[in-house]
């Protein structure tokens, strides 16, 4: 798809992308300085973004170069009574930032977001990475600071799953 950039175009992954998807997957976490957390494989990414569809990914290319990406899926506001987008990742690789690629791919969420008929696009942000919340803020993205993440994983996630089923 073109877009408002010259030479960058956007795409929306493909099963023979897993492994750049990853690559990507990888640079993001090790920016983050998460690395050692990414236990995502080739193979799980291909069945789990291609085969059970439980999200999608879109591909930035300047020059026919992927040089971005963005993952996200569809929740639901129970409030709105609509679904909406999460993105949980967008990344840009370090020699194009500055150049509207970020901007371009929000642009594009927030298009699919409307177009979907969707009642928000949203993503969290580490509180540390202040470049982002700037240019998260100069979108028009509020922070939902009255909100606390949750997670329960690994162990905890199983033994709460065993208090189910007796």
């Amino acid at each position: 798809m073109d877009t408002k950039l010259d030479d960058f175009k956007l795409r929306f992954a493909e099963v023979d992308d897993a492994a750049l998807i990853l690559e990507f997957i990888r640079e993001l976490a090790d920016y983050e300085n998460m690395l050692p957390e990414v236990i995502a494989t080739e193979d799980v990414l291909r069945e789990s973004l291609f085969e059970r569809k439980m999200a999608e990914v879109v591909i930035g290319e300047y020059k026919n170069r992927p040089v971005a990406f963005a993952l996200f899926f569809h929740n639901f506001s129970t409030f709105l009574g609509r679904p909406g987008i999460y993105l949980e990742d967008l990344y840009v690789k370090p020699d194009m930032r500055g150049k509207g690629i970020g901007k371009m791919m929000l642009a594009f969420l927030a298009q699919l977001a409307l177009e979907r008929n969707c009642g928000r696009l949203e993503w969290w942000c580490l509180d540390w990475n202040e470049p982002s919340i700037q240019f998260y803020k100069q979108l028009g993205a509020v922070p939902m600071d009255e909100w606390t993440v949750y997670r329960v994983d690994d162990e905890a996630l199983a033994e709460l799953a065993g208090k189910f089923a007796g």
